[in-house]
């Protein structure tokens, strides 16, 4: 993971480096090893916009904006990658959905045992996913969309353990 301070230096340098006016906010700047993602927030649609046409002026306004931005991005993310050695990938907030533009897909290596192997396979059986790979993907998403709610139970469970543990004997007295 990056540290707090580099990630304090990149989100000032693109605060101080995109152009006034892209975005209606300072951007989000999320960093990990190998990407430094830019999300930036763009106005939200009209609130007097249909519920049945929103998803369709989300998409345009991004792609509006992907589209008249592009080369001065390109320019921008070509400076980062150099200064700082990771790649730059780009994406819109707006209306409350996030659009990415460009990502990198990092390749991970991992050693399943069978019964793991069998949750894969049943999820490529099943049309889930097309391969191993998309079905491990597929797993990660599935975390990541519900960690919040899981990480909270596994605090709490944890909080327990830690309380059955004090209520125990002292084994080093």
């Amino acid at each position: 993971m990056a540290t707090d301070d580099t990630t304090a230096q990149v989100r000032a340098w693109f605060t101080g480096r995109l152009p006034e006016g892209w975005f209606t906010a300072a951007p989000e700047i999320v960093r990990d090893r190998e990407e430094i993602a830019v999300l930036g927030t763009l106005p939200d649609p009209p609130a007097d916009t249909p519920e049945a046409e929103r998803p369709a002026l989300i998409e345009g306004l991004a792609r509006r904006f992907r589209e008249e931005t592009r080369e001065r991005r390109i320019e921008i993310a070509r400076e980062a990658e150099r200064r700082f050695r990771q790649k730059v990938s780009w994406g819109v907030v707006c209306g409350g959905e996030t659009v990415m533009f460009t990502t990198l897909s990092v390749p991970v290596m991992t050693r399943l045992r069978q019964a793991e192997r069998q949750v894969l396979d049943t999820l490529v059986a099943a049309g889930v996913a097309r391969s191993r790979s998309d079905a491990l993907a597929w797993c990660v998403r599935l975390v990541g969309k519900n960690a919040d709610e899981w990480l909270a139970e596994l605090r709490d469970a944890l909080q327990h353990v830690d309380r059955v543990r004090s209520a125990g004997p002292d084994v080093h007295s």
